[in-house]
C-alpha cells in the first residue's frame, strides 16, 4: 500500500490501547499511516508519551502539555517538567493546551492562566502549539493574538467550527487539524461545510484515537474505539469534500505535518 499519511493527534497512551498498544500502532502502518504525535494532556500522559516516542523514534514524535480540563494542576513543577520534555527531540509540540469553558472541569482563569504559561513555554522552547478550544473562541483567539508573534506556529487541534471561527485561526496563522467529527454528517455539517476552505498548505489529519469513531465507519468496531488505522477513511471524506484526489490530499497534509512539526513520514516497514 503506497499511503504515507501522518495522524497528528492520536491518544496511544489511553488506557483503552493498554492490552493491543503495539497491534495498534502495527495496524497504523499497515493503513499508511507512516507516523503519529502523540498527544500528552497532562504530567503522566505527556510523560508516558514521549516515553512511547523515545521507543519508536521513526514512527512516532509526541506532545507535552496540559490539557484545560487539567488546568487547575499547573504549578511551577510542573512548568519545569514540561520544560525538560520539551528538550527532547522526539517531543515537537506544547500542548494540548487551550481552553474548554464547555465542562469548565477546570475554573475557566485557572484554564487561562494554564493557557497563557504554556505559550510561554512555547515561545521559549521554540516549538509549535497543539491547541484545544470548545465553546470559547472569544478568550481563546484573544489570548492567541497576544502572543502569536512569539510563536513558531500553532495548530486548531479537532477543529470543529464554523466558517467565521475558520477565518479567525488563518488570520492567526494557524493550521487546521481535522478529525473523523468530519465524518458525521448530523454534528459535522459546520465542519463539512468549512473543510474546502481550508487552505491546502494549512491543514493536517488526525483521528484522536480512541476518541471520535468516525461515524460512517463499516464495520464499526464492537468497542467503539477508534484507532490510527482509520485515519485513511477520514482522509477520504475530506478529500471528497474538498474536490481533490486522495493521493493529492494525502501528499499535501503530510508535507504540512512534516513542516509544522519538523518530523518526517518516513518509510518505516512492518517486521516480524
Amino acid at each position: 500500500m503506497n499511503i504515507s499519511l501522518i495522524d497528528i493527534g492520536s491518544n496511544l497512551t489511553h488506557d483503552s490501547f493498554a492490552a493491543d498498544r503495539d497491534a495498534v500502532i502495527a495496524r497504523a502502518l499497515e493503513a499508511g499511516v507512516r507516523r503519529q504525535i502523540v498527544t500528552g494532556a497532562d504530567s503522566t500522559s505527556s510523560i508516558q508519551a514521549a516515553a512511547l516516542a523515545a521507543a519508536h523514534p521513526l514512527i512516532l514524535s509526541s506532545t507535552a502539555g496540559v490539557h484545560p480540563h487539567h488546568a487547575q494542576s499547573f504549578d511551577a513543577p510542573l512548568r519545569e517538567q514540561l520544560c525538560n520534555l520539551l528538550q527532547l527531540p522526539h517531543v515537537v509540540a506544547v500542548g494540548e493546551c487551550g481552553l474548554d469553558y464547555f465542562r469548565n472541569f477546570s475554573p475557566p482563569e485557572a484554564q487561562r492562566a494554564a493557557f497563557v504559561a504554556q505559550l510561554e513555554i512555547a515561545a521559549e522552547v521554540r516549538k509549535p502549539v497543539f491547541l484545544h478550544q470548545r465553546d470559547a473562541h472569544g478568550d481563546f483567539a484573544a489570548i492567541l493574538r497576544d502572543y502569536r508573534a512569539s510563536l513558531t506556529g500553532g495548530v486548531a487541534h479537532c477543529f470543529t467550527g464554523s466558517r467565521s471561527e475558520l477565518e479567525d485561526y488563518l488570520a492567526l496563522d494557524l493550521y487546521i487539524g481535522v478529525t473523523g467529527w468530519v465524518n458525521d454528517e448530523r454534528r459535522g455539517q459546520h465542519l463539512r461545510e468549512a473543510v474546502p476552505h481550508i487552505p491546502a498548505d494549512r491543514l493536517m489529519l488526525e483521528t484522536d484515537a480512541p476518541y471520535l469513531l468516525p461515524r460512517d465507519l463499516l464495520p464499526a468496531p464492537k468497542s467503539r474505539r477508534n484507532e490510527p488505522a482509520h485515519l485513511p477513511h477520514i482522509a477520504r471524506t475530506v478529500a471528497h469534500l474538498r474536490g481533490e484526489s486522495f493521493d493529492a490530499l494525502a501528499a499535501s497534509t503530510t508535507r504540512n505535518a512534516e513542516r509544522f512539526f519538523r518530523v518526517n513520514a518516513g518509510t518505516a516497514m512492518l517486521t516480524g
